[in-house]
């Protein structure tokens, strides 16, 4: 049974929950946890942390609306080998951080955060980059799936956020982000990309508030 969803500019996003996926993106503890490598810089963690709850509802009704729940994290192997020469020569892949090499799998940085954290049976995919289809399957498993539709959320919003959204598009997929469930290290970055999203007649799909989504969900469940 298809939903709607009120979105921003006067928009709806249409979508059927059975062929719909959310992606919850690179909550992790060095971009959210206030022991966190981000927490180190002016600003830290103040924004990405402040869409927690938002976050963690919207996560909650997507499950109980029967959502497919897809969850991911940027992490390089240790050895560093799908590091390209370009990530390679910022050095920031790997430098020291409070919870481990920065960005390198199995740190506990790179964990998802407690209240984020997937499910028995929800996938979580490591991804060497910033697009979660990026060196994944993420697409090929989406597409087994049925999965037409996807709605996005996580951090940060300028980087992986928009990184994933562009190729989803691109993919053909039918794109709600959640504007508040969403966040950069700076509100500047965040308004700039939400703000791309809607340029050219919302060429990046459309964007609504978390309390639209959950709406439309909790109306399927009742």
């Amino acid at each position: 049974m298809k939903r709607t969803v009120a979105c921003n500019e006067g928009l709806e996003f249409a979508f059927d929950p059975a062929s719909t996926a959310l992606l919850s993106i690179d909550f992790q503890r060095d971009f959210c946890d206030p022991d966190g490598f981000c927490a180190q810089y002016p600003g830290g963690i103040e924004s990405t942390s402040a869409i927690l709850p938002r976050a963690i509802r919207v996560l909650a009704a997507s499950r109980a609306g029967g959502l497919h729940i897809v969850h991911t994290r940027e992490g390089y192997l240790p050895d560093l080998a799908d590091v390209n020469p370009m990530k390679r020569a910022r050095g920031v892949v790997g430098s020291p951080g409070p919870l481990g090499p920065f960005l390198l799998r199995g740190t506990e940085g790179q964990r998802t955060i407690d209240a984020m954290a997937p499910l028995a049976g929800e996938p979580e995919y490591d991804k060497p980059g910033y697009s979660a289809f990026h060196a994944t399957t993420l697409d090929a498993d989406l597409r087994a799936r049925g999965i037409t539709h996807l709605v996005l959320m996580g951090v940060t919003t300028q980087c992986c956020v928009h990184s994933t959204l562009r190729s989803a598009v691109d993919l053909g997929y039918w794109c709600l982000t959640i504007e508040d469930c969403c966040a950069a290290l700076r509100p500047d970055w965040h308004k700039g990309a939400i703000d791309l999203i809607y340029s050219e007649n919302h060429l990046f799909g459309w964007v609504a508030k978390a309390d639209a989504l959950t709406g439309a969900l909790q109306a399927r469940a009742a």
